[in-house]
């Protein structure tokens, strides 16, 4: 005996009328639903009831033997329908050699591989991923490293003090309390330019300030 297949994911939406079953792809969950299959003995209970109710009861008795038969043969009928239903559904579906699984062939299977895409992915897309997610990264790292504060956005008025007496200054060259320039400066010890305190090289002879 055949082993049966798509055991697990398939939903049966069968009644008493006929069968239908719905197949899932075990990796995205994408279906197929195969076509209705009406059954003769359903077709015969329902008239066999509708004949009941329009004659006060006297078929009473015939429908419920009827509705027994079709107890005693539903259950082949679901089997034959569930396994025609499978060779409806097979060709849109692939079974994975390699983890057993049945996937979509539109979406989730590997062509080029001959298995399922959790076993074999596709290379150029996930390159593509890899891709948009080195993107971000680089995005994070340049938001995280850009300076955000400028000029025009930062307007407030620093408020220092004088380097010779510590008068508190707003602003201007020179102190306003003992006219003192405020940057102070300094003379290169080979050449006597005057330049920045703060700077280790003569701007003009290159000399290096102790």
């Amino acid at each position: 005996m055949a082993l049966i297949q798509f055991t697990k994911n398939h939903s049966d939406h069968s009644t008493d009328r006929g069968f239908q079953f719905e197949f899932f792809c075990d990796k995205c969950g994408n279906g197929y639903m195969t076509r209705f299959q009406a059954t003769a003995s359903g077709m015969i209970t329902d008239a066999l009831d509708v004949a009941s109710g329009l004659f006060g009861g006297i078929f009473g008795s015939a429908a419920n033997a009827a509705e027994r038969m079709h107890s005693a043969a539903w259950s082949k009928a679901h089997d034959d329908a569930f396994n025609a239903a499978v060779q409806e559904a097979k060709p849109h579906f692939n079974q994975c050699k390699r983890c057993g699984k049945w996937v979509c062939r539109e979406v989730c299977w590997n062509d080029e591989r001959g298995l399922c895409k959790d076993c074999a992915p596709d290379l150029e897309a996930e390159y593509a991923v890899a891709q948009e997610e080195a993107a971000i990264q680089q995005a994070r790292q340049v938001a995280q490293e850009a300076t955000y504060v400028t000029k025009e956005k930062f307007s407030k008025t620093v408020v220092g003090s004088c380097p010779h007496c510590g008068a508190k200054l707003t602003g201007g060259k020179f102190c306003p309390e003992c006219g003192k320039p405020v940057v102070a400066e300094k003379h290169c010890t080979e050449c006597g330019t005057t330049m920045p305190s703060a700077a280790k090289f003569c701007p003009s002879c290159g000399a290096k300030q102790g």
